[in-house]
């Protein structure tokens, strides 16, 4: 995927995240393309391409028997965790090879509630996965935390600052799901779900939607009030031996992962560094895996995040400040949504509209990171 120093994001639109009985997936990502068509100050006829993703509420496509039946070019897009982000990928690439001048991506969801329930057979592997109990996420996320604890140095401690500061970013956001602040002891303090990782260190499976309009060359002025730039967007899977979700086996020589591949391509196509980065959006799907991906992206070092979290610098008014949304962990993860609930949070930062939890220095760069199963990661670099 090539650097697209020309497109903009020209326009966001978001339905909040939570649960929304009586309207449905479809529904609330029609919503938030109409919100995102109005904040570009366009209409639907003017979009010249569209992809959209959602994983359990059904096809992006279909929201044109509500938007309109223009005869769009209509990509429907489904890949885990990572669908916003490989929806985004896919519009980018159309508007720079000249295909769109106008793009708009939508992502929405409507799970049931409860826990995430895949079927093996889905992922490519044996039912055997399943009837052994390996397929509850939670078990991975906390076994993979586990050891990178015991690799780097990272404390309990630090895991709940994780998800404090994403329940004090929430309740500053109307739009996110979980708006009640919790303290480091109430999250050490909740039940335990699969050691070290308590209730609260989790995010849960909800229903929200985000768009995003994108042009490019000329249109862009003639739109944005305040173009936000995607200098870049990588999009990588996983190598033979990552340490990856829904993975049946663990070679002995360890890979890179996807997400450090992907972040190192996007930084590499914008021609920014990490060390330029002025607000991020990291994939949260629990504590450990902020801890992670903060390293993994480039953004510090492995094993320096423990003094970068205690110290407060992921924090609203810290040096690099992390999730100021709440994450998933706050607004809950709608799968088709979370990746572009990212960019739109970024987007609104470097716009200076985040109210509440606007960052309080001045923000050019920004950037974001979306992971899912079964290894597949997307990042992008943003700037005014």
């Amino acid at each position: 995927m090539s650097g697209g120093g020309d497109v903009a994001v020209v326009g966001v639109g978001i339905h909040a995240f939570g649960r929304h009985d009586g309207v449905t997936g479809l529904e609330m990502g029609a919503i938030a393309a109409r919100r995102a068509l109005a904040d570009a100050g366009i209409t639907w006829q003017d979009i010249d391409f569209a992809a959209g993703g959602s994983d359990a509420a059904g096809n992006a496509d279909t929201s044109v028997s509500m938007l309109g039946l223009t005869g769009v070019p209509f990509i429907n897009v489904k890949n885990g965790c990572a669908t916003g982000g490989t929806a985004l990928t896919t519009a980018h690439a159309m508007l720079v090879s000249g295909a769109a001048e106008v793009a708009l991506v939508v992502g929405f969801d409507k799970h049931p509630r409860g826990a995430f329930n895949p079927l093996p057979e889905e992922w490519g592997i044996g039912s055997w996965y399943g009837e052994t109990g390996l397929m509850l996420t939670t078990q991975f996320f906390a076994l993979k935390i586990q050891r990178y604890m015991a690799e780097y140095g990272i404390s309990d401690s630090t895991l709940a600052k994780v998800a404090s500061k994403a329940f004090a970013n929430g309740a500053r956001n109307e739009n996110a799901w979980r708006r009640t602040p919790l303290s480091e002891a109430e999250i050490l303090g909740a039940r335990m779900v699969n050691h070290p990782l308590t209730q609260y260190m989790f995010c849960s499976p909800g229903e929200g939607a985000v768009a995003l309009v994108l042009a490019r060359g000329s249109r862009v002025r003639e739109l944005a009030r305040v173009p936000v730039y995607l200098r870049s967007v990588a999009f990588r899977t996983r190598r033979f031996g990552s340490f990856e979700v829904f993975s049946p086996s663990i070679p002995i020589e360890s890979a890179p992962s996807a997400t450090s591949e992907a972040a190192a391509v996007a930084f590499e196509e914008a021609g920014i560094g990490p060390g330029d980065v002025d607000v991020a959006q990291i994939q949260d799907t629990e504590s450990g895996a902020e801890v992670m991906h903060l390293a993994e992206t480039g953004l510090c070092e492995h094993g320096e995040q423990e003094s970068l979290i205690q110290s407060g610098a992921t924090e609203l008014g810290g040096r690099l400040p992390i999730n100021t949304d709440g994450g998933c962990l706050a607004c809950g993860e709608p799968i088709g949504a979370s990746g572009l609930r990212q960019v739109h949070e970024v987007v609104l930062q470097l716009r200076g509209e985040a109210g509440e939890r606007q960052v309080p220095k001045e923000c050019r760069v920004g950037f974001t990171q979306v992971y899912g199963a079964p290894g597949v990661s997307a990042c992008t670099v943003l700037t005014v």
